[in-house]
């Protein structure tokens, strides 16, 4: 079966999930889950995300986050990609600790259409319910700590989370007042049906690969009409569908890798350097491996000369087992310090 399209547009909100390869636990200890959340803030900040609700659930977890930018794919790349290798190093495990490729739905960001996004909401803060964890008979729903659902209650999380809009959804004030009202109608539906949903949302949150009316999907398939085609020269320009540049990313890896390889930051003096000097081209891999900016991008910013060397360059070190090495290298010391 093909795969559905990524769709990338300002402003866009997507129920994002990814669970554990072979149905394993990704969250085994307290530790795990920090620091999903600290990686998780890392590219809110860098990417401008907002994140409206978000649960951890051992072997899986569930956003439902904000893109002001069109650049889901470099973010969540980047995210999986530090969770993966530091749960590796943590659990001295090898190879891959998602499952395939994480889902993304696109949900109607519209205010006159609401249902599927407070439906979204639920669902996502009544899992613990649902699993047996926390709610009813099994404690307060908001004993279950990871999850937004305690700092949407305090009104204390981190700048990316916002509670405004499920606030607004519900037609509840944006104050204490407001919030305590929304927990009171989760612990009620945990105490008297298990976190169950309707039949109806529960199944186009599970299966659908959209969220919202007959409009919306209207919306995304012009979209998919809209997006241009590759062009011979293997341009990456999209509008709406399409790879994000992810060039605020890009600025931070560009920084910091030139710091660990000893790149001068300067035109001139990067000007002054070969074009195809080693770590030039250790740097171009690692930006076209790890974000969407173009060949041209990384000509200019690297002094590399033409689009086409960049590409010859790149193309001729991913063949270069030892530069292989000292590329994995940089990697892991990038994850550390961005």
């Amino acid at each position: 079966m093909a795969r559905q399209p990524r769709f990338q547009y300002p402003g866009a909100l997507y129920h994002v999930m990814a669970r554990g390869n072979g149905g394993y636990a990704v969250f085994v200890t307290d530790d795990d889950c920090k620091v999903f959340l600290h990686r998780l803030g890392q590219v809110c900040e860098s990417h401008g995300w907002k994140v409206h609700a978000w649960v951890l659930m051992g072997n899986h977890f569930h956003l439902l986050l904000e893109t002001p930018e069109p650049n889901l794919v470099s973010g969540m790349k980047w995210l999986l990609s530090a969770y993966s290798q530091g749960w590796n190093r943590a659990h001295m495990r090898r190879g891959h600790v998602f499952q395939g490729r994480y889902k993304a739905v696109p949900v109607n960001d519209s205010d006159s259409d609401t249902h599927y996004f407070k439906a979204l909401v639920d669902y996502i803060h009544l899992n613990p319910a649902r699993a047996g964890l926390a709610g009813g008979n099994h404690g307060p729903l908001l004993n279950y700590r990871w999850s937004s659902l305690p700092s949407h209650h305090k009104g204390n999380g981190p700048d990316w989370l916002v509670s405004g809009r499920i606030l607004r959804a519900f037609q509840l004030a944006d104050d204490g007042r407001g919030r305590r009202a929304y927990v009171e109608w989760l612990e009620a539906r945990a105490a008297n049906d298990g976190g169950r949903i309707d039949e109806a949302a529960t199944e186009a949150i599970r299966r659908g690969w959209y969220l919202g009316k007959d409009s919306f999907k209207d919306k995304l398939l012009r979209m998919l009409e809209k997006a241009p085609r590759r062009g011979s020269g293997g341009s990456r320009r999209a509008e709406g569908v399409e790879r994000e540049r992810g060039e605020k990313e890009a600025l931070r890896i560009l920084r910091e890798g030139s710091g660990l390889l000893g790149l001068p930051l300067s035109q001139a003096d990067l000007a002054a350097l070969r074009k195809s000097d080693s770590r030039k081209v250790q740097l171009a891999i690692l930006l076209r491996t790890h974000t969407s900016v173009s060949n041209g991008w990384i000509a200019q910013k690297l002094a590399m000369g033409h689009p086409g060397s960049v590409s010859r360059s790149v193309s001729d070190g991913r063949a270069d087992k030892t530069m292989g090495k000292s590329i994995k290298n940089i990697e892991r010391m990038l994850i550390r310090v961005l």
